[in-house]
């Protein structure tokens, strides 16, 4: 019986040791499983298979989403640019050639902008810079003298020489100077970097016709601005009759002057 007895007791040592070893593997798996994939774990806030409250996941997340929106803000256009990306320049060597890029306010405050140019001993902008209002446009005329090719080179259509276009927001009554963009540095913003492109003139293209429209209209618009402001004085009235009040005035007091004399004689 006591062999018996032993036997037994050995055998349900043996079943209670069967028992306990999944029991053991469980909790080693569950710790590797925890151990193994800790970035799930924080990622959804999850400790010991239960929430926690005020992770600091959840903290990262907003911060996160809080530091995209700031960066949106910051680099958010103040200029809207026709073309977009590039300059394009008639293929001419030997000769100064002209671009135009039309330059739209599309902020709700004054926007002064900035040309900068890689090469400026060839290169100059017209104009270099102004303020423009809310909503306002204007077309500026880049001019660029082409070398000719050296040692009969293929032409490339693209030209290292880049350009770029600054703006800075300033108050309404402010007058342009350069000087602003280096007294407001933190304030300034690189709105494009812009590749110039050469265009073949024998070859008609609508990047080429819409260059010859642009150019049109930019020597229109430098013509307006030199012509005097309008006289405000005289007017005209019916069918280009010019009424001067103050030379009306002087006729008839010398006409009443002219009777108070025959009067008096």
């Amino acid at each position: 019986m006591a062999i018996a007895d032993e036997k037994s007791s050995t055998s349900d040592g043996r079943v209670w040791a069967l028992f306990k070893l999944p029991f053991r593997n469980s909790n080693s798996t569950s710790s590797s499983s925890s151990t193994a994939f800790p970035h799930y774990h924080h990622q959804h806030g999850y400790y010991n298979n239960s929430p926690v409250e005020g992770s600091s996941a959840q903290g990262n997340a907003s911060s996160s989403v809080s530091s995209v929106a700031r960066s949106l803000l910051l680099t958010r256009r103040r200029l809207k640019l026709d073309p977009p990306n590039k300059l394009y320049f008639p293929y001419e060597p030997g000769k100064q050639v002209k671009s135009a890029i039309k330059i739209k306010n599309t902020s709700k405050s004054h926007v002064a902008f900035k040309f900068q140019t890689t090469a400026p001993k060839s290169c100059f902008m017209r104009p270099p810079g102004a303020i423009l209002a809310p909503g306002e446009s204007i077309i500026a005329t880049v001019f660029k003298f082409v070398e000719h090719p050296e040692n009969n080179e293929k032409v490339d259509q693209k030209s290292k020489v880049k350009f770029k276009i600054m703006s800075l927001k300033v108050k309404e009554a402010t007058d342009y100077i350069s000087e602003l963009f280096d007294e407001q540095k933190d304030q300034v913003l690189v709105e494009q970097i812009l590749r110039v492109v050469f265009l073949d003139v024998e070859h008609p293209s609508p990047a080429l016709e819409k260059l010859n429209h642009q150019l049109a209209e930019a020597e229109a618009e430098l013509e307006a601005r030199k012509k005097p402001p309008e006289d405000t004085g005289p007017k005209l009235i019916g069918e280009g009759l010019v009424i001067d009040a103050w030379k009306e005035r002087r006729e008839r007091y010398l006409a009443r002057q002219q009777v108070d004399g025959v009067d008096s004689a």
